[in-house]
């Protein structure tokens, strides 16, 4: 026998189109920034000495103060003011063995193509006993501004980001979670924000559901 199904009211969520279009920028503070910057704070520690950050320098003084010797500011885009280093990362030759002493990549290996090359840059830019601490995307809408820029090309779960990250680092020295639930990814879909969820219900974890994936690896000395 069919089991009868109980009728849903989907109020709000019945739409064709995200509540904000914006990743909840529009309302507040984006869902997947909570398990971001969670991340940063957990690991703050390691933001120390030479810096390097994607695109602005925010997270590294936010979350490594008086630690941060000095900070750069990577990208691709010889546009943005900000930056002190353009390359890219899948070919950076320009920039110097062993440089630095953390590497702050949020959301950013989602971008780039040639992911694995990237990886492989990041480690060798890394002084011995410098971290990389990376978030990528698992479950996620499209950036149409970042896709029409530099393209668009992955989503990750912890098994590919490990997978990645031990091409280059030693897998004892990589450390990888997933951080989300349906709720929290049914929200960062339809560009709800941080303040429409209790952190009760964002901090849930499914492990059906990796909507961010946190990485650290660290370079042996």
């Amino acid at each position: 026998m069919t089991a009868m199904l109980h009728a849903l009211d989907l109020g709000d969520l019945r739409r064709l189109t995200p509540i904000d279009p914006h990743f909840g920028g529009g309302r507040g503070k984006p869902v997947d920034r909570h398990y971001i910057e969670r991340f940063l704070a957990d690991h703050a520690a390691d933001i120390r000495g030479r810096v390097l950050e994607v695109a602005e320098d925010h997270y590294t003084w936010r979350y490594g103060g008086n630690r941060v010797e000095k900070s750069d500011v990577i990208h691709a885009d010889p546009g943005n003011p900000r930056a002190t280093v353009v390359a890219d990362l899948a070919d950076a030759a320009e920039i110097p063995n062993d440089s630095f002493d953390c590497f702050i990549c949020t959301q950013t290996l989602t971008y780039i193509y040639d992911v694995a090359s990237a990886v492989e840059t990041i480690h060798r830019i890394l002084k011995p006993g410098g971290v990389l601490l990376a978030t990528v995307p698992g479950i996620s809408q499209i950036s149409p501004y970042d896709r029409d820029r530099w393209g668009e090309y992955w989503r990750f779960t912890t098994q590919s980001l490990r997978r990645l990250l031990a091409e280059s680092f030693k897998p004892e020295n990589i450390t990888v979670e997933a951080h989300g639930n349906v709720l929290a990814s049914t929200a960062f879909l339809q560009g709800l924000a941080v303040e429409d969820l209790r952190h009760d219900e964002l901090d849930h974890h499914d492990q059906r559901y990796e909507m961010l994936i946190t990485g650290r690896a660290v370079k042996p000395r």
